[in-house]
């Protein structure tokens, strides 16, 4: 947890985040767009990782720390993204590509800088290394230039879902019982939440014959779900059932525990890394 909260308006925040490997090392918080709705997000940086930033809430909550008591009962915490995503619509847009033109090469400062959002150009060693699997690379007096190729692009996609669908078996029983197609399909929607569903999805889709409409829906009907049970309960539960004691928070009784999600966009956040932004430090 990040112990720079002293002094700040706003109240402190608790964070999960990973250690650096280097205990004198710090992480940065990012703003970044999100690759899917191109909303502000918050990632973490650190120890050359990129780390989205996600939250999680319980209606009744609260934290100790230390002698202080932090009524928002609200948990940030990171889990790794593959930058890949992140950097995709950023690729895509650099490269200008017109019909059947496949676009041009661009220099990595060039494509990385994004008007409003200099937590991109923090990122280039990370997009040297991994954009290579995506783009074709010329080299030029020592320069690298880079553009996006739609069939390199289509393979590692289709590398995630293959490997998404190796892990579902190790799940659950409902997982491991289900047809191949389902398994696909639930790979695909999975993958989904960080790709746009033009043209990438509709691409990933026909490649893997998959009817791209049917992800969409059986994907809205989910989140329709998911919302209903994350929001609904049987009788709100009383605080004395669901405060938080020994800095962790429990579910309250007869409801489901909410679905985690990125944050984006929130006040919050903002509010939480204000000084952490400024700084260039982390957790």
């Amino acid at each position: 947890m990040a112990s720079w909260h002293d002094g700040l308006a706003a109240p402190p925040r608790v964070l999960i985040s990973p250690r650096p490997s280097d205990v004198s090392a710090r992480g940065n918080v990012l703003s970044l767009r999100h690759p899917r709705s191109g909303d502000e997000t918050g990632y973490l940086f650190i120890d050359g990782q990129l780390q989205e930033i996600n939250w999680f809430k319980e209606r009744y909550g609260s934290w100790f720390l230390g002698d202080y008591v932090c009524e928002d009962g609200g948990l940030y915490y990171c889990t790794p993204v593959d930058p890949i995503f992140i950097f995709l619509p950023t690729f895509e847009a650099a490269r200008m590509s017109n019909g059947k033109d496949p676009g041009k090469f661009r220099q990595l400062d060039e494509i990385l800088y994004v008007e409003g959002y200099p937590g991109y150009q923090q990122l280039m060693d990370v997009a040297e290394h991994h954009m290579e699997l995506v783009c074709e690379v010329k080299e030029v007096a020592n320069m690298k230039f880079f553009r996006l190729d739609d069939s390199k692009v289509l393979s590692w996609l289709c590398c995630k879902v293959h490997n998404l669908k190796e892990v579902f078996p190790k799940l659950g029983k409902n997982y491991a019982a289900q047809l191949e197609k389902d398994q696909l399909k639930e790979a695909v929607q999975m993958i989904r939440e960080y790709l746009k569903d033009e043209p990438w999805l509709a691409l990933l889709c026909k490649k893997l014959q998959l009817d791209t409409n049917e992800i969409i829906n059986d994907a809205t009907t989910k989140t329709n779900e998911a919302s209903f049970c994350a929001d609904s309960s049987l009788a709100p539960a009383p605080p004395s059932e669901s405060k938080a004691t020994n800095g962790s928070a429990k579910p309250s009784k007869g409801r489901p525990a909410k679905k985690p999600k990125v944050e984006v966009g929130s006040k919050n956040i903002k509010d939480m890394f204000r000084r952490v932004t400024r700084s260039g430090s982390g957790s």
